[in-house]
């Protein structure tokens, strides 16, 4: 690492405290480790010390706090063993990272590409694609929505969350998932026994469809089943009640 600069680091996540003391000695309760490509090396911060590698380091070691004050550590280009330390420190990426304004532009840039592919997407869909994306997507029932309101609702849905939208969007298996939602909707489907079993609820059949296996969600579970030699003759029958 080239230390020949000043450096800025965060905490991650959305919110950070006050003041937050990062680990910074190695210990049996708190271990704090490096592994340098050969063995694992304890470290240890100490301001008076060339290396943050506790086994490179003097008796006469002065350790100090590590402190993140409002979520931010300012470390000068005077005090490279601190930006070693934090480099091989094992909380780097995970609690805590370098500010790098190029990566965090180069970030927000491709963020930025993602909103315009999807809106732009959105702006195109046609009233069946809009229904559909917004039953998978957003779990609302189109069918007590105007027109106006799925264009937005849509719309706000690609651009806060462009990448899950595509994502929907290029489903291969986008039309089965739409009819499986618009089967539990008008309710030619329902779910019973606490969830676990999806009948159906015609006229002339109440009989039961499906049991849901333990830990699964009842739409997967229904396209997974629709897509298989029992289920494409089901699909077809419900997909004609749904057209009549």
């Amino acid at each position: 690492m080239n230390t020949n600069k000043n450096r800025v680091y965060r905490l991650k996540g959305r919110t950070a405290p006050l003041s937050y003391i990062l680990n910074s000695r190695h210990s049996r309760r708190k271990p704090l480790l490096h592994f340098d490509g050969k063995r694992q090396r304890a470290l240890r911060y100490a301001s008076n010390q060339e290396s943050p590698f506790e086994d490179e380091q003097d008796q006469n070691a002065v350790l100090e706090p590590v402190i993140f004050e409002d979520g931010m550590l300012f470390v000068s280009t005077e005090n490279p063993v601190l930006q070693k330390f934090l480099e091989c420190h094992p909380g780097n990426g995970s609690i805590f990272e370098e500010v790098d304004d190029e990566r965090d532009a180069s970030v927000e840039v491709e963020q930025m590409d993602w909103q315009l592919e999807a809106q732009i997407a959105a702006k195109d869909l046609d009233i069946n694609a809009l229904e559909i994306v917004a039953r998978i997507g957003l779990g609302l029932n189109p069918d007590n929505m105007s027109t106006a309101e799925l264009k937005r609702d849509v719309r706000l849905y690609a651009k806060n969350s462009p990448e899950e939208f595509l994502e929907i969007l290029n489903d291969p298996e986008l039309d089965i998932i739409a009819l499986a939602s618009n089967l539990m909707d008008q309710r030619l489907l329902v779910l019973k026994n606490k969830n676990r079993d999806i009948y159906y609820n015609l006229d002339g059949n109440k009989k039961k469809l499906m049991t849901i296996p333990f830990g699964e969600d009842p739409i997967p579970t229904l396209v997974s089943f629709f897509k298989t030699d029992e289920g494409i003759e089901v699909m077809r029958t419900l997909e004609k009640l749904i057209e009549e």
